[in-house]
Protein backbone atom coordinates (compact mmCIF):
# COMPACT_ATOMS: atom_id res chain seq x y z
CA UNK A 1 0.00 0.00 0.00
CA UNK A 2 1.34 3.42 -0.94
CA UNK A 3 1.81 6.06 1.74
CA UNK A 4 0.38 9.53 1.03
CA UNK A 5 2.45 12.56 2.00
CA UNK A 6 1.30 16.15 1.56
CA UNK A 7 2.36 19.66 2.47
CA UNK A 8 -0.67 21.76 3.50
CA UNK A 9 0.44 24.82 1.50
CA UNK A 10 1.04 22.79 -1.67
CA UNK A 11 -2.27 20.91 -1.81
CA UNK A 12 -4.65 22.26 -4.46
CA UNK A 13 -8.28 22.35 -3.39
CA UNK A 14 -11.38 22.10 -5.51
CA UNK A 15 -13.40 25.11 -6.60
CA UNK A 16 -14.55 27.48 -3.82
CA UNK A 17 -18.35 27.57 -3.43
CA UNK A 18 -20.94 29.02 -1.05
CA UNK A 19 -21.19 27.08 2.23
CA UNK A 20 -24.77 25.76 2.58
CA UNK A 21 -24.92 26.35 6.37
CA UNK A 22 -23.38 29.86 6.25
CA UNK A 23 -24.83 32.52 8.52
CA UNK A 24 -22.57 35.13 6.89
CA UNK A 25 -23.20 36.18 3.27
CA UNK A 26 -20.46 35.29 0.77
CA UNK A 27 -18.80 32.69 3.04
CA UNK A 28 -17.11 30.14 0.76
CA UNK A 29 -15.41 26.79 1.24
CA UNK A 30 -13.36 24.31 -0.78
CA UNK A 31 -11.90 20.88 -0.08
CA UNK A 32 -10.08 17.95 -1.55
CA UNK A 33 -10.01 14.31 -0.43
CA UNK A 34 -6.53 12.80 -0.28
CA UNK A 35 -7.84 9.37 0.71
CA UNK A 36 -11.19 7.61 0.92
CA UNK A 37 -12.20 4.12 1.90
CA UNK A 38 -15.91 3.45 2.21
CA UNK A 39 -17.36 6.28 4.31
CA UNK A 40 -13.96 7.16 5.83
CA UNK A 41 -11.89 9.94 4.32
CA UNK A 42 -9.02 12.35 4.89
CA UNK A 43 -8.16 15.58 3.15
CA UNK A 44 -7.95 19.34 3.37
CA UNK A 45 -10.74 21.88 3.78
CA UNK A 46 -10.51 25.67 3.65
CA UNK A 47 -13.01 28.38 4.53
CA UNK A 48 -13.20 32.17 4.25
CA UNK A 49 -13.97 34.34 7.30
CA UNK A 50 -17.54 34.26 8.57
CA UNK A 51 -19.94 32.18 10.65
CA UNK A 52 -21.64 28.86 9.90
CA UNK A 53 -23.37 26.02 11.72
CA UNK A 54 -22.07 22.45 11.74
CA UNK A 55 -23.43 19.02 12.71
CA UNK A 56 -21.52 15.76 12.96
CA UNK A 57 -24.09 12.95 12.67
CA UNK A 58 -22.97 9.40 11.90
CA UNK A 59 -19.27 10.17 12.07
CA UNK A 60 -16.45 11.65 14.13
CA UNK A 61 -14.15 14.27 12.64
CA UNK A 62 -10.55 14.78 13.74
CA UNK A 63 -8.89 18.00 12.51
CA UNK A 64 -5.46 19.61 12.64
CA UNK A 65 -5.50 23.34 11.85
CA UNK A 66 -2.85 24.22 9.25
CA UNK A 67 -3.44 27.99 9.29
CA UNK A 68 -6.00 30.57 10.27
CA UNK A 69 -8.12 30.93 13.38
CA UNK A 70 -11.71 30.42 14.47
CA UNK A 71 -13.87 30.30 17.55
CA UNK A 72 -15.85 27.08 17.86
CA UNK A 73 -19.03 27.28 19.97
CA UNK A 74 -20.46 23.83 20.78
CA UNK A 75 -24.22 23.88 21.40
CA UNK A 76 -23.56 22.22 24.76
CA UNK A 77 -20.31 23.86 25.90
CA UNK A 78 -17.99 26.80 26.12
CA UNK A 79 -16.40 28.51 23.09
CA UNK A 80 -12.88 27.45 22.10
CA UNK A 81 -10.37 29.46 20.06
CA UNK A 82 -8.46 27.33 17.54
CA UNK A 83 -5.34 28.45 15.68
CA UNK A 84 -2.59 26.87 13.57
CA UNK A 85 -1.42 23.70 15.28
CA UNK A 86 -4.68 23.12 17.20
CA UNK A 87 -6.17 19.62 17.15
CA UNK A 88 -9.95 19.39 17.24
CA UNK A 89 -12.13 16.30 17.68
CA UNK A 90 -15.86 16.56 17.01
CA UNK A 91 -17.51 13.26 17.98
CA UNK A 92 -20.66 11.80 16.45
CA UNK A 93 -23.61 13.96 17.53
CA UNK A 94 -21.56 17.17 17.86
CA UNK A 95 -23.41 20.38 16.99
CA UNK A 96 -22.22 23.95 17.08
CA UNK A 97 -21.19 27.14 15.34
CA UNK A 98 -17.87 28.11 13.79
CA UNK A 99 -16.79 31.75 13.50
CA UNK A 100 -13.76 31.89 11.21
CA UNK A 101 -11.66 34.98 11.99
CA UNK A 102 -9.09 34.59 9.20
CA UNK A 103 -8.89 32.22 6.21
CA UNK A 104 -8.67 28.75 7.76
CA UNK A 105 -7.31 25.49 6.38
CA UNK A 106 -7.54 22.18 8.20
CA UNK A 107 -6.47 18.62 7.63
CA UNK A 108 -9.48 16.43 8.40
CA UNK A 109 -10.08 12.75 9.02
CA UNK A 110 -13.67 11.46 8.91
CA UNK A 111 -14.31 8.22 10.83
CA UNK A 112 -17.80 6.74 10.39
CA UNK A 113 -19.63 5.56 13.50
CA UNK A 114 -20.13 1.82 13.60
CA UNK A 115 -23.39 0.88 15.22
Amino acid sequence: MQMIVSEAREVQLGEFAQKPTALTPDLVEASVDLWTEGDASAGYWECSPGTFTAVRDGYTEVCEIAWGSATIQPDDGDPVLITAGSTLIMPDGWRGTWTVHEQLRKLFVIVPTFR
